[in-house]
């Protein structure tokens, strides 16, 4: 459309304004209702709320969260705030569009009512709703867009940076209008990664400040504002009756609550036992143990207290011990995949957890993007032509499988392969131990853990490595020093997870590309340095369609479990919740999951 008539058309939105409150202002005909990373939105332009929802659900009454750990800061964009408060992001900030749980990667108007982009996404432009409005009442402009794009390209998590820098230039033409070009990306999924950038006010952020922790509330105009802290033990938030989106179709039946409370306790103990105690309302169960025995309460059996078990069809993402190859003992991928033989799933899976694991085996076990079982096809071999030694052929070949022991806790077998690979990598046992036969150097390292649960597995994969005479030493540290080492990869080894959604992308720069290794505050724990693992990533960004997509992430799967920067565990085939019984849900359960902003709380 001509820009030159966009005044016109704004000056008819305006007369209008009075008969149409309740519905977004229209999009031009050149205009988009939403976009989707491969083919099209799945709902129409003028949906009336999301099909997971129960848009007549009632609202009011609170809702109590656990968490476990603590927080110093209400800020969750900057890196130096080293832990934020639970909910900020998406209660009280939001984003200019919003994410569809039920489709792999699709955004709908939120603050942005519309969005322009041509087929090759070399640019995108967001027509703002103009009544949009930040809880202070002042109104959301293209300036506050651009200022918050500003500043969390400077001083925001290495995440934003990654993406906003391929940014060639904005323009924002007039208040309601912000035009991003992206003709040098490359990235077809960097229009919906602005899509989602969370909005802060210009007039009420200080750029100066922005990186220190704080316990200022931050402004924005989500749903929520914030009520009360309590500095590192609980933060509550208050339905804001004067939010401007309450009766957007994008929010229809989501955030029915008057009060959502995060409640912080240090230990998985403690949080358990306030859940038993009807402290809080909503909990996610990962402990096989605590779901089969725990749970045989008087509140359960009363049904004050609902357990479910839920599928879950996203692509299981890798969880595993992972290896700082940052550190000098863990440079040769031999030393790494020696390793990994020693961690007994078998053994751990049915003396600790009753059997209901499963070995992960792929960054995104159990979907079409997993190369598990899978040889690779004609467009795989093709990307990974140009990097011929980063695939091994049986992993390349599909044949590959994480190790599988006899079950006894010592299989013999397993140790001697890994006895082999350490001596081919230049190691030999002397005495009890083993050392590096250049210098002498004993092969020795800590795992850093941050909880009991952790602490049982690592304990037991220390055991089974010290008989073959490497020394593991467990390491238990209080949540403030495990996450401040972890944003500095201060650690040898520590158990870490990486979920996936159906639509990876962006993100995988920021777990695995090279130029996030070195970092602060990256999910790179491994410290991965590799250019067929970047040639992967761009490749599955410049995917057009979904095949092309899939073909790319398999790629990666192949070039990331190749590298054994991980010992993989395991993942749990369904989710598990457990909740107050007067707390409800959808019927339906989207592919995204559960996530409580669809909730609400039944009056009686």
């Amino acid at each position: 459309m001509d820009r030159r008539l966009r005044p016109c058309f704004k000056q008819i939105a305006l007369a209008l304004a009075g008969v149409l409150a309740a519905a977004p202002a229209p999009a031009t005909e050149a205009a988009r209702h939403g976009l989707a990373m491969h083919g099209a939105p799945a709902l129409a332009p003028a949906f009336q709320n999301f099909p997971y929802v129960n848009p007549n659900a009632p609202k009011g009454g609170r809702l109590s969260i656990g968490v476990q750990g603590t927080f110093d800061s209400l800020n969750p964009f900057p890196v130096k705030g080293l832990t934020a408060a639970h909910g900020v992001a998406g209660l009280v900030t939001e984003p200019l569009m919003r994410r569809s749980l039920d489709e792999p990667f699709t955004l709908y108007p939120l603050i942005a009512r519309a969005v322009e982009m041509p087929e090759d996404r070399g640019a995108v432009t967001f027509l703002l709703d103009e009544r949009a409005a930040f809880a202070d009442g002042h109104p959301v402009t293209s300036e506050d867009v651009r200022f918050s794009f500003d500043l969390l390209r400077t001083k925001g998590r290495p995440n934003y940076r990654n993406s906003y820098d391929k940014v060639a230039k904005v323009e924002t033409p007039d208040p309601h209008t912000i035009r991003f070009d992206l003709s040098d990306a490359g990235d077809r999924e960097l229009p919906l990664i602005l899509g989602l950038m969370p909005i802060l006010p210009k007039h009420a952020v200080d750029p100066e400040t922005f990186e220190a922790s704080t316990f200022h509330p931050l402004l924005g105009s989500g749903p929520y504002v914030i009520q009360a802290v309590n500095p590192g033990e609980s933060i509550t938030y208050r339905r804001n009756p004067a939010y401007w989106g309450a009766d957007h179709p994008a929010n229809r039946g989501t955030y029915n609550f008057d009060e959502i409370r995060y409640d912080y306790y240090r230990d998985a103990n403690s949080l358990f036992e306030a859940f038993k105690a009807g402290l809080y309302d909503f909990r996610i169960e990962t402990d096989p143990t605590r779901w089969l025995t725990g749970y045989d309460i008087p509140a359960v059996r009363e049904g004050r207290i609902v357990r479910e078990e839920l599928p879950n069809r996203l692509p299981k993402g890798m969880a595993g011990f992972v290896f700082n190859t940052r550190r000098s003992t863990f440079e040769d991928v031999r030393v790494r995949e020696a390793l990994g033989f020693l961690f007994d799933f078998a053994w751990v899976n049915k003396n600790l957890f009753g059997g209901v694991y499963r070995r992960t085996a792929s960054y995104f076990d159990e979907s079409d993007l997993s190369a598990h079982e899978r040889p690779a096809d004609t467009k795989e071999r093709a990307l990974l032509a140009q990097y011929p030694d980063a695939v091994r052929a049986d992993i390349l070949e599909g044949r590959w499988e994480p190790p599988a022991s006899d079950g006894s806790g010592r299989d013999r077998d397993l140790a001697r392969r890994a006895i082999a690979l350490l001596s081919g990598a230049g190691y030999e046992r002397v005495g009890d131990g083993v050392r590096n036969r250049a210098t002498g150097e004993p092969l020795a390292f800590e795992i850093m853990v941050v909880s009991r649960d952790q602490e049982r597995i690592a304990l037991n994969f220390a055991q089974s490595l010290s008989r073959i005479g490497v020394a593991a030493r467990v390491r238990l540290v209080d949540s403030v020093q495990y996450e401040r080492r972890r944003q500095r990869f201060d650690f040898d080894m520590m158990i870490a997870s990486w979920p996936v959604s159906p639509s990876p992308g962006n993100e995988q720069f920021f777990r695995w590309g090279s130029a996030s290794a070195d970092r602060e505050g990256s999910f790179n724990f491994a410290g991965v340095t590799s250019p067929a693992v970047d040639g992967m990533i761009q490749a599955l960004l410049a995917a057009e369609q979904r095949d092309d997509f899939a073909a790319a992430v398999r790629a990666l799967d192949r070039v990331l479990l190749s590298g054994f920067y991980v010992v993989p565990l395991y993942h749990l085939p369904n989710q598990w919740i457990a909740h107050d019984a007067r707390v409800k849900r959808p019927a339906e359960v989207p592919l995204l999951g559960p996530l409580i902003e669809i909730w609400w709380r039944e009056s009686r």
